[in-house]
């Protein structure tokens, strides 16, 4: 026995006969006023409608999630205030080590273009050197940005 949560709720997909039998008139029959047509039509509108109302749904919940992230972040720089300085001071650091590491990457870059372009084995051989050191530079930059003092925009008041 299946139990449906919510059998108020019009299907999330539904189904539009679009075919030329559907919406022609057989011969001999007067065309009217486009009645199929405009069925369609308004069939083509509900079904939009319902698309935006779960687009709004989908919305509500991401934006629900995402002040959740920021009121856990938020109490945890509360609580742990020295520690979020900290954070933002080694953030300060590491971004001038990665603006460091980013410039050596284009000097590498612009002293070896051709090699680059020309040979797989050079791009590889470039990319297994640089990329897995910028994927965790980045990684480790973005989590003590987060964990820093500074307070996130989005959760500060609007003042007139």
């Amino acid at each position: 026995m299946t139990h449906d949560p919510t059998p108020s709720r019009p299907p999330l997909y539904s189904q539009i006969d679009v075919s030329h039998e559907a919406y022609h008139r057989p011969a001999g029959r007067p065309r009217g006023d486009g009645g199929d047509q405009t069925q369609l039509l308004r069939e083509l509108v509900a079904a939009q409608d319902r698309q935006n109302e779960l687009l709004e749904e989908l919305i509500g919940q991401l934006h629900a999630s995402q002040r959740q992230r920021a009121n856990e972040l938020g109490q945890w720089k509360q609580a742990n205030p020295q520690l979020a300085r900290r954070c933002r001071r080694a953030a300060q650091a590491l971004g001038k080590v990665q603006t460091e590491f980013l410039d050596n990457i284009t000097q590498e870059i612009s002293a070896n273009f051709d090699t680059l372009v020309e040979g797989d084995f050079m791009l590889n051989e470039f990319i297994d050197r640089y990329g897995p050191r910028l994927a965790h530079l980045n990684g480790l930059l973005q989590v003590l940005s987060q964990l820093s003092s500074t307070p996130n925009p989005t959760n500060t008041p609007n003042t007139p």
